[in-house]
């Protein structure tokens, strides 16, 4: 066991420094996502019941959580996931948060069934081996990402929304993003996705929860591809009280995506600011703490 120990304690150092050395040049997680996804679920599931749990896919999890003004948010959304792993993960707990945002534009993906039952309030089957690793995991991850004060945080979100758009020509790349979008059809694993959320939502909100759907914007082009108005036919179909709806209305003039699909950092922001506006708006928004 000390040995063990020992070797999970090299094995973590070696990926902290190499997170130190390189983590700032990513943009999205790429060989690492199942690496993030654990990290982050793992901290829901030992830290306090937030008010606020965001979940979806790499569409929202580039609204980062520092970009929140409101307290008490957590971001489980996971890049090339599903929404519905969160949700379910969620819904297993033993406490749940005030309220739920669920976005829906990416559902083509289905839920990572080992995700969710590794995370389940049940699932202990490898707890007391696995704890003290990830007891150092958390450890690490609170260290490394610190957050910063009110006032620090406040005044670098006004830096970034200070700046100017951004002028990166990706028409290569939104230009690709469109054909693949074009020549997927969503139809199976979007009701199969739908389905799902329709039936987490009753039982969490049965259990005193609220849950509210969302989309983010995408640039123009991919609102008009085919995946995206086959997607959203169905999630509406679903869903067509406006009520279930939290309408974000950003100005759409000054977004920016990488692809036409991922929001840059600036317009990420704008975007969280149009979410927390429209929760105000709705009267949703949880007492500050």
């Amino acid at each position: 066991m000390i040995r063990c120990a020992g070797g999970a304690a090299m094995l973590l150092l070696a990926c902290g420094l190499a997170t130190a050395r390189f983590g700032s040049a990513l943009q999205q997680p790429a060989v690492t996502t199942r690496d993030g996804s654990l990290v982050t679920l793992n901290r829901y599931v030992r830290e306090p019941t937030p008010d606020i749990v965001l979940v979806g896919s790499s569409v929202a999890w580039r609204l980062k959580e520092e970009y929140f003004s409101l307290p008490r948010i957590r971001n489980l959304a996971l890049a090339g996931g599903s929404p519905v792993t969160s949700l379910e993960i969620i819904a297993r707990q033993k406490r749940l948060p005030k309220i739920v945002l669920i976005e829906t534009n990416v559902l083509t993906r289905l839920p990572d069934d080992a995700l969710i039952e590794k995370f389940s309030g049940g699932a202990d089957n490898d707890a007391r081996f696995l704890r003290p690793v990830r007891t150092a995991v958390a450890a690490y991850e609170t260290w490394n990402h610190t957050p910063p004060n009110p006032a620090e945080a406040r005044a670098a979100r006004d830096r970034l929304l200070g700046e100017p758009p951004s002028t990166f020509d990706n028409k290569v790349y939104l230009d690709r993003a469109v054909q693949q979008m074009n020549d997927e059809d969503p139809t199976v694993a979007a009701r199969v996705n739908v389905a799902r959320i329709k039936a987490l939502i009753d039982e969490i909100e049965r259990r005193g929860s609220r849950a509210l759907l969302l989309e983010n914007p995408f640039a123009a082009e991919i609102e008009e591809s085919r995946m995206v108005r086959m997607s959203k036919a169905i999630v509406h179909t679903a869903f067509p009280d406006g009520g279930r709806w939290l309408p974000i209305h950003p100005p759409i003039g000054e977004l920016r995506w990488a692809d036409g699909v991922h929001l840059d950092e600036r317009s990420a922001l704008i975007v969280v600011r149009a979410i927390e506006g429209a929760l105000a708006a709705r009267g949703a928004t949880p007492p500050r703490s």
